[in-house]
């Protein structure tokens, strides 16, 4: 089979930030370079904007099946090349940043490049960003440059030419990324899930546009009015600036006030206080709220039809793959908890603040509440929302052959109320008998499977339970006690890398995970048939001067995110990656056959999905039938899911 290499460089007056179908969406929009190459041959570069057409061997491989077309990102060229061939079959593409991720390689071209060592002449051109700002976005008329609002060819000559050599490089760079990683590509089905991934995302979901506007206008209104209110308390001339603030509080309090966080906030408004102070508080904590963040990307997201689309990334986080929200970020909406939902969304979408103002104390924590219900169900259709249940959970029971927990889970049990029984030896029932160690079992079973001790319990909020650090590693302890398997797991783990490092292959009885090095890289083969990804990988010192894996990858940690770099590990956090990845292959699964069956994907949180589909067809529980049937490679384990249908999306 042939390979067609393609980028492009396009103009658009509609910010890329918001993603490329509503980039496109511009009339402005045009394709200004094509730059490409078939197989290894010298990468050529048709001007569209000044006029040249693509070459008839290039427009008949674009639909030629037995010719595989590659880009970086290849969701921006599918895109971009669909406003001039409506109906280009995207299955005959791949793309080589899902195959540098795949192998976790960071996720930009630049940076691929870089982390693999290419030397200068396969190295993205530096010079690209400035030459994308002067002739790809609109620019600022000024008496310099006649008045006008886009740069053309013809306006810099000079400029044109460095950025076809640009877009040249570009596809030189592309290709010598795939022609190092081709042999490790990601197996069919995971080819399969990305197109479903372009499905999904090309779906979009739909916004209540008018709830959206009316939410932006009613948080400015009603801030603005604490905004008067703050001034005619303390008569500052901007009680929004901290300082300020502070100042006016250390003389009404007579005693200094070292912090306006949330937290100091909180305790004084804990204690005693005069009544402005207290009321110039509650004001502020209104104030410093975001709630409108949310509602403004929606609003710019929109497309033409007020559905947002691109907001998922297929492969987003390193080594697992799981997906990465963008855009309006789903991934961490504000839960709703409010009784009355409809009738608190139905006054925003009146555009209606006294009645807001009248019925809730704070109306910037009800317009964060109802971020979620903006996304709204067409007219005809409903949404099904169906969320797996525990499923990090479920899986490692699984793995680690963890068989109370199995058992539990296969009986339909409250996980954390068995985990509770299983740590104190006595019977628990969420608001019965011993209803008040659920919340131990809970909190240890989120935090100690990964090999997490108090620092994890305390991450987890469970020192605002009022337990000391001694009663904190006894929960550790009794967790570890009931939890064998899982704990084995961890130092089966840990001794497979060793091992693998080392040059022995290693296979653990544990579902078939299959620990291997080649050429210095650790590979960790999960039941799905998919791999993990440790690059350089070797025995070193860790942090604390231990014998530890040490491997090269992208930084996750408050300290590291972000950065490509030496990484330290241990087998807990394979454990944790691995069970991760294992839940995101389940939920890939699911949506793979959720798709099949005819439902119609919209959008997926962490491990739900939101389902529009026309009333009367499809339903709850078909869906979640759908959801937890196993695959071969996941036979045993247990899953579940639970939902609702409604006409828009909120929390259940």
């Amino acid at each position: 089979m042939r390979t067609l290499s393609i980028d492009l460089e396009t103009y658009s007056s509609n910010d890329i930030r918001y993603s490329v179908y509503k980039y496109m969406e511009a009339p402005d929009f045009e394709i200004l370079l094509f730059a490409y190459a078939f197989d290894d041959d010298p990468v050529r570069v048709v001007d569209l904007a000044q006029g040249e057409t693509l070459p008839d061997d290039v427009r008949n491989a674009l639909y030629d099946k037995n010719v595989l077309k590659t880009a970086f990102n290849a969701n921006f060229e599918i895109n971009c090349l669909k406003k001039y061939f409506p109906d280009l079959p995207e299955e005959q593409w791949e793309c080589t940043r899902i195959l540098a991720l795949y192998n976790s390689y960071p996720p930009h071209l630049a940076a691929v490049a870089k982390a693999m060592g290419f030397p200068e002449d396969k190295q993205k051109d530096t010079r690209g960003k400035a030459l994308i700002r002067f002739f790809c976005l609109p620019c600022k008329p000024t008496k310099a440059n006649g008045g006008r609002t886009r740069n053309l060819p013809a306006d810099a000559p000079e400029k044109w030419k460095i950025f076809k050599e640009y877009n040249r490089q570009d596809v030189v760079v592309e290709m010598a990324i795939r022609k190092k990683l081709v042999a490790l590509r990601p197996p069919k089905f995971e080819h399969d899930n990305w197109l479903v991934d372009q499905e999904i995302n090309r779906n979009g979901i739909m916004i209540n546009r008018r709830l959206v506007e009316n939410a932006i206008r009613l948080s400015g209104e009603y801030r603005q009015r604490l905004l008067d209110e703050a001034r005619e308390i303390t008569g500052l001339d901007n009680p929004n600036s901290p300082l300020q603030v502070k100042d006016w509080l250390e003389e009404k309090l007579g005693r200094p006030i070292e912090s306006l966080s949330k937290e100091s906030v909180k305790d004084l408004l804990a204690g005693e206080l005069p009544s402005d102070v207290r009321l110039m508080l509650l004001i502020r904590q209104k104030i410093s709220k975001s709630s409108v963040k949310k509602y403004d990307a929606m609003k710019n997201a929109a497309c033409s039809d007020d559905r947002i689309r691109g907001m998922f990334q297929f492969y987003g986080a390193a080594r697992t793959g799981r997906f990465a929200g963008r855009i309006v970020q789903l991934q961490n909406l504000r839960r709703n908890s409010m009784p009355d939902l409809d009738a608190a969304r139905q006054m925003v979408i009146d555009g209606d603040l006294e009645a807001l103002k009248m019925c809730y104390d704070d109306v910037q924590d009800v317009l964060s509440q109802l971020v979620r219900t903006a996304l709204e169900a067409p007219k005809g259709t409903r949404f099904i929302v169906a969320d797996f249940s525990a499923i990090e959970a479920r899986v490692i029971a699984w793995l680690a052959g963890e068989t109370w927990e199995m058992e539990a889970f296969a009986a339909g049990k409250d996980i954390y109320c068995a985990t509770a029984s299983a740590m104190f030896g006595v019977p628990v029932v969420k608001h019965g008998i011993n209803g008040e160690l659920r919340q131990k079992g809970k909190v240890a079973t989120l935090a100690c499977g990964y090999g997490g001790g108090i620092g994890a319990l305390k991450a987890m909020g469970a020192d605002k339970m009022g337990l000391s650090d001694t009663e904190l590693q006894n929960v550790v302890n009794k967790w570890r006690a009931a939890s064998p398997h899982i704990v084995k797991l961890w130092g089966d783990v840990e001794t497979a890398m060793m091992k693998a490092v080392t040059g022995i292959p290693t296979k653990l009885k544990q579902k078939d995970l299959y620990f291997h090095q080649e050429d210095g890289d650790l590979y960790i083969e999960l039941p799905s048939g998919r791999h993990l990804v440790y690059l350089n990988a070797h025995i070193g010192q860790n942090r604390f001067g231990s014998e530890a894996i040490i491997y090269t990858g992208l930084g996750g940690s408050k300290t590291t995110s972000g950065r490509w770099g030496k990484l330290e590990t241990y087998g807990g956090k394979i454990v944790e990656n691995a069970v991760q990845a294992i839940a995101r292959d389940c939920l890939c699964a699911a949506m793979a056959r959720l798709t099949r069956a005819g439902y119609k994907i919209c959008a997926h949180i962490h491990d739900e999905v939101i389902l529009e589909m026309p009333e009367g067809k499809g339903n709850l529980d078909e869906a979640i039938a759908i959801m937890c049937k196993n695959a071969p490679w996941n036979e045993g384990l247990v899953m579940n899911a639970d939902g609702f249908e409604a006409k828009y999306y909120q929390k259940d």
